[in-house]
């Protein structure tokens, strides 16, 4: 069952020109390797500033970086010393964090743990996310050349704007779980190819190993990728039906691949919805992040004609850019899918992508950043199972890949009528490439923008906090780990995560007794006394008033989180904060290894 109409490899030679191919025979190999070059070009373009100072990291999403680091360190952590690698008691202390339910990246923290242990995690997040815009297009490259297109020119444009298109340079700021897509276009080849006959065993199998690799990258993505292939197929099946014949060995492969994902997937999943740390859905606020209906004709903040501050009127934050193609490509892409409308995947792939931008407008339409009233779609489906986990500006992210595939159908068109026209070629040509730069050039990425990261302080390198966590004691930092503020996760992860730490930076259930929405997921730990008190100095630098209540509320929250140690490291609050914990314990700090120490352990045993 595939997209294009003479077979599995589009009829073509595997370099698109087969009268050549006895006179060329290695020519596309070299076209191969120019195009994945090409890739490793644009992938170390985007993250230069990263790769040029490795002081430096991502100045729109520090805080994810960092989670992203801590994570790296704890798949280094489940190969040498075999820790549980669906949740983990380092971070969160005295409870525990469920990494099914957070963004555990076991699919790659596993692979690239010698990395993480030879070189740190910083550097093996930073090999994550520049490895993974080169085999995302890499990967899309391969399947397009090979079963969508069957030609290699054609192939590369659309691969080169699935891999760097602007919502993907967007998620290069610190998402390298949603940047790494490369298993979606095989999870494709290989769902197109169940329809072969006599080999639904062996598809279905290599199907179900795909989605099991898929789900311990990103499940949001996997969700995305079976609702898209479903349409897709569905438009097969009723657009052509010769297709119908293979049904039978479709359906076989497609019940294989369920059973072996089911079957390897099914205690992770318990945990993920059952397990310690599991949450039901997430906040009303967080499913409120929707597209801006006018972003989709928009320029991206981080492309060559984007304006940073005009996107972000637009978008909720610079990582969630996923709708910003422009108005020239907006205008191609409509112009492709009436020209190509007689193809029945590209007419199934224009009603898919057109689902997903409704979808993304979330549970109220805005436009150009002030809402309409008009209710979107969305507000009918934001709160079922399963869905009322899925942040809805992230549909539009999936619109991506489908443009990328419609330009390489044009593209692929355009060159057979080039042949079919040999007097008309140059014209054609030249119309062809002046069209795709008015639309392309305007996108093109620029380099990710970086920010200078504090230095891990000497007490944490030099493991002088050892001592102080004797007997199963935790850390405890001001301010306290959270969304706005994640350094003392990448303090543990240079440790290998044998530092554990109070409170932290994940998603984990509203477990107060009086929670406005119930057990929905949170960033971070429920509020206490202790971390309200020290969140309110590091928002507005003045100390709150303190009473004996206070007190006591502060020493019940250390004796709860084990503490053994209070300290504070560099903050550009840093007097406020060391003025109010001194104030709440009564010790007076020391100063050692960069940090201000506070020793607790009397005062709490």
């Amino acid at each position: 069952m595939t997209t294009h109409q003479s077979g599995p490899t589009g009829g073509a030679g595997s370099d698109g020109e087969p009268e050549n191919r006895a006179v060329r025979p290695h020519s596309g190999r070299w076209t191969d390797l120019a195009a994945v070059a090409s890739f490793v070009v644009l992938a170390f373009w985007v993250t230069l500033r990263l790769w040029w100072d490795p002081g430096h990291g991502v100045r729109d999403n520090p805080t994810d970086q960092a989670q992203f680091e801590w994570m790296m360190a704890h798949g280094a952590r489940v190969v040498t010393d075999f820790a549980y690698p669906f949740g983990s008691d380092r971070m969160n202390v005295p409870e525990s964090v469920n990494l099914v339910a957070n963004t555990s990246v076991l699919s790659v923290s596993l692979p690239l743990s010698p990395l993480t242990l030879l070189a740190g995690p910083r550097a093996a997040f930073l090999v994550f996310l520049t490895g993974a815009l080169i085999l995302t297009a890499t990967s899309w490259y391969f399947v397009l050349s090979r079963v969508v297109v069957g030609s290699r020119g054609p192939a590369w444009l659309g691969a080169a704007f699935c891999g760097f298109a602007p919502a993907m340079v967007s998620h290069a700021n610190a998402h390298p779980n949603i940047v790494a897509q490369y298993v979606v276009p095989l999870i494709v080849w290989r769902t197109l190819r169940l329809a072969e006959p006599g080999r639904w065993l062996r598809n279905g199998l290599l199907l179900g190993l795909l989605i099991v690799w898929q789900a311990f990258l990103n499940l949001e993505i996997l969700l995305v990728t079976a609702i898209g292939l479903g349409v897709v197929v569905a438009a097969l099946a009723i657009g052509r039906p010769e297709l119908r014949r293979s049904a039978r060995p479709f359906l076989a492969g497609l019940a294989v691949a369920a059973v072996l994902a089911g079957a390897l997937l099914a205690y992770p999943l318990h945990v993920q919805f059952f397990g310690p740390g599991a949450y039901q859905g997430l906040s009303r606020l967080i499913r409120g992040y929707s597209t801006d209906l006018w972003s989709f004709v928009s320029f991206a903040g981080e492309s060559f004609a984007g304006d940073p501050e005009g996107a972000g009127r637009l978008a909720v934050n610079p990582t969630e850019e996923n709708a910003f193609f422009g108005w020239p490509l907006v205008i191609l892409v409509a112009a492709l899918v009436w020209w190509l409308r007689r193809n029945v995947v590209v007419v199934g792939l224009a009603v898919l992508g057109l689902l997903l931008a409704v979808l993304s407008l979330g549970r109220e339409i805005r436009f150009n950043g002030h809402p309409t009233g008009v209710p979107g779609p969305w507000a009918l489906l934001e709160n079922l199972p399963v869905l009322h986990s899925v942040v809805p500006t992230r549909w539009s992210l999936a619109i991506t890949p489908i443009v990328g595939v419609l330009l390489a159908l044009g593209a692929e068109r355009v060159r057979q009528l080039a042949r079919e026209h040999p007097q008309q070629r140059r014209p054609i040509r030249t119309v062809t490439a002046l069209v795709l730069a008015m639309a392309l050039v305007p996108i093109l990425p620029t380099p990710l923008p970086t920010t200078r990261i504090e230095p891990t302080p000497q007490f944490v390198t030099a493991g002088a906090w050892r001592p102080y966590l004797a007997g199963g004691r935790s850390l405890v930092t001001l301010p306290m780990p959270d969304s706005n503020y994640a350094e003392p996760l990448r303090w543990s992860a240079e440790t290998g995560l044998e530092m554990p730490i109070a409170r932290g930076y994940f998603l984990g259930p509203d477990t107060r007794p009086d929670a406005p929405e119930g057990r929905i997921g949170i960033f971070g730990a429920p509020p206490r006394t202790t971390s309200t008190f020290f969140d309110q100095i590091r928002r507005t630098g003045e100390v709150p008033p303190i009473t004996a209540q206070t007190r006591l509320a502060v020493l019940d929250d250390l004796r709860y989180w084990r503490a053994g140690v209070v300290v504070l490291g560099p903050h550009p609050r840093e007097e406020a904060l060391r003025r109010g914990m001194t104030a709440l314990t009564g010790i007076e700090p020391v100063r050692t290894g960069g940090v201000w120490l506070w020793d607790v352990r009397p005062l709490i045993d």
